[in-house]
């Protein structure tokens, strides 16, 4: 399996987790992976870098209870590597990859991505800081440069455009 983090930067994210305020985007985007899975009629969703698992609670609390869950995030190995779904999503995790992984990860992304990918990007700076002072988002970059990152690997079926926020998308993989 090719590195997706460093060891000082997963020892840094392990302490940004202790916050429980850290990891709760996808409670915002819940509503709308419940009526993409709905639309899909997909069986599985992997949660790449889900942190605390806010996700399967939110669509949980929003009455999708029939699905399996997969998570994953370095920082709680015990949720086991990255897993296959009909629906892969990756909710504010890009924006947070170091430079020299993210190739990586959006070659694992598509591995895993059975039929569709959920993902969220923001393309400005975050409101929390790293230990060392830096700014948790470690790439900030407008879709024009997450574009080209992407489509090698997958079909873009929607981009929706956040203001200044980000944007998320849906997308398919390109199987080779």
């Amino acid at each position: 399996m090719r590195p997706v983090i460093s060891e000082d930067y997963l020892k840094a994210q392990i302490e940004l987790h202790k916050n429980p305020a850290y990891g709760v985007a996808s409670l915002s985007y819940a509503p709308i992976v419940k009526d993409l899975f709905s639309q899909i009629g997909g069986q599985s969703i992997s949660d790449y870098g889900a942190g605390k698992c806010n996700l399967k609670k939110a669509l949980l609390s929003l009455g999708l209870t029939s699905f399996a869950y997969f998570p994953y995030d370095p920082v709680f190995p015990e949720y086991g590597p990255p897993m296959p779904a009909d629906l892969v999503c990756c909710i504010d995790v890009l924006e947070h990859i170091e430079h020299e992984f993210i190739d990586n990860v959006i070659g694992q992304l598509s591995e895993i991505t059975v039929n569709f990918g959920f993902f969220t990007i923001a393309t400005g700076p975050a409101v929390k800081s790293l230990p060392d002072g830096r700014n948790a988002h470690l790439i900030q970059k407008p879709s024009s440069w997450w574009l080209p990152k992407l489509v090698p690997y997958f079909e873009v079926q929607h981009l929706q455009t956040e203001g200044e926020h980000g944007f998320w998308t849906v997308l398919a993989p390109i199987r080779k």
